[in-house]
């Protein structure tokens, strides 16, 4: 791995392409050029965009709210489940109209979805229009590929099969200015069955822990009081590292920041939880009383052939761990049903675990054929009416467990983090408390990016209404 300054030079290099792009566009008469960027997927990929976005930015684009205002047009793309290609090719479509009503409209593609060698060739022959494709492992490339598209004229293809560098000390541009997340690892080695993750974002990789806390340092210094620390497993960082860092000993660190009110992370990966990492969350306020463990399947054949490194009863007892040490952390989950082989029995172990559990929420999808996993080659046990009759089995219980979590906050007066005007009702503000569950309560626009106690008065079953005191 190069050191800070090597890829200090490279984020340098990057923003002089930024400066050449600057200068292209001042050459052009007329209002500033606009970009709009949306992102498919998860957090991870929510913060690429937000880098993707500052480099726009840095370009001499502003923002703009829509595809038919903008000059430049960026899809960040998921691959995770195959509906998310679907959209994709379907907005694609719509492209197509306005690249012919502005011929000088820029159309960029990057994310999971572009690792995909068959995405590329389909994107060649159908969607000849797209001028710029990247990948997941290149972002940081963005601003010296634009110029290159605007120079040439043609198509620009580049595919990085590994990544050769983690660059992170580019300009992004957040979602909001108080909170942000923060990359310490990419990739994943889990190789889960019905998973492509680690095909198109390649094996792990984490980031050095001075580069981190710096990250989060600057941002404090900007204002940020809540950081979210992504990774497709975080309980798995520092693996490969000299000397080797755990999650949690990185956690401890980023804990004595001054100024950082708040700390979450995501995801975890049931099998590699530790109790030193309960102990860290046990003993810190400043770690929010909220994980996701992803669970998948309840019944441990399925998990087997998933290639989940867990059975039900493991998973069961890190749950007994974190609520016997924080009886009011929420766990969050995720849920596949439909697996291939699964069974309405396999599901009743799910069910089974969901109500032992009590999950405070849940992501539940039916599963999804990746071409490319071994589970693709796995025969179906149950029809696609069986699936879905059996899904509505899995959401009612989970919908049951997160209302019965809700009671269990309901009287509790607990720190809010104010996020934004309330999208129904302008006389009310919404925001968070630790456990990542929304509360609506009376307030103004001054009250956005601060932290004020709530009592929680009312729960509607996934958020609250509250009153501040």
């Amino acid at each position: 791995m190069k050191d800070i300054s090597d890829k200090n030079s490279e984020a340098e290099r990057q923003l002089s392409f930024a400066s050449k792009i600057k200068e292209l566009l001042s050459e052009k008469k007329g209002k500033t050029p606009g970009f709009f960027v949306q992102t498919f997927g998860c957090q991870m990929n929510e913060r690429d965009s937000e880098k993707m976005a500052g480099i726009l930015l840095s370009c001499g684009y502003s923002p703009v709210s829509s595809e038919e205002e903008a000059d430049v047009i960026l899809y960040n793309t998921c691959t995770v489940r195959d509906n998310a290609n679907v959209r994709v090719f379907g907005r694609l479509g719509v492209l197509k109209g306005l690249k012919e009503k502005n011929p000088d409209l820029i159309i960029c593609l990057s994310g999971c979805m572009m690792q995909e060698a068959e995405v590329i060739e389909k994107i060649r022959k159908s969607y000849s229009f797209v001028d710029l494709i990247f990948g997941t492992h290149n972002i940081y490339k963005f601003a010296e590929l634009l110029y290159e598209r605007l120079i040439s004229g043609s198509m620009i293809i580049d595919i990085w099969e590994h990544e050769k560098e983690i660059v992170e000390s580019l300009p992004a541009l957040r979602k909001y200015p108080f909170k942000s997340g923060v990359n310490i690892m990419f990739g994943c080695d889990n190789f889960c069955s019905y998973c492509i993750v680690p095909y198109v974002r390649g094996r792990e990789r984490s980031r050095e822990p001075k580069d981190i806390i710096r990250e989060i340092e600057a941002l404090v210094e900007d204002g940020v009081k809540e950081v979210m620390l992504l990774g497709q497993n975080v309980n798995s960082y520092g693996k490969g590292l000299e000397p080797t860092v755990t999650f949690p000993e990185l956690l401890k660190e980023v804990i004595m920041i001054k100024g950082l009110d708040r700390i979450r992370f995501m995801t975890s990966n049931p099998g590699d939880l530790s109790d030193e990492l309960i102990d860290v969350m046990t003993y810190s306020p400043k770690i929010c009383r909220h994980i996701h463990l992803a669970l998948q399947s309840g019944s441990d054949r399925v998990l087997k052939q998933m290639n989940r490194h867990y059975t039900k009863e493991e998973y069961l007892e890190k749950t007994r761990k974190l609520r016997k040490a924080m009886p009011d952390i929420a766990i969050t989950t995720d849920i596949i049903v439909g697996f291939p082989t699964e069974t309405p029995e396999d599901v009743d172990e799910t069910i089974d675990i969901i109500k032992k559990a009590e999950f405070d929420g849940a992501f539940t999808f039916i599963y999804s054929r990746r071409t490319g996993t071994p589970a693709a080659a796995m025969p179906f046990a149950m029809t696609d009416s069986e699936i879905h009759e059996q899904f509505d089995r899995v959401l009612n219980t989970v919908q049951e467990t997160a209302r019965k979590r809700t009671d269990f906050y309901t009287g509790m007066t607990l720190p809010v983090l104010i996020e934004s005007v309330n999208e129904k009702d302008p006389a009310m503000v919404t925001g968070r408390i630790p456990q990542n569950t929304s509360v609506h309560l009376k307030g103004d626009p001054s009250l956005i990016g601060q932290i004020v106690d709530v009592r929680l008065d009312k729960s509607l079953g996934f958020y609250f209404e509250g009153t501040k005191v």
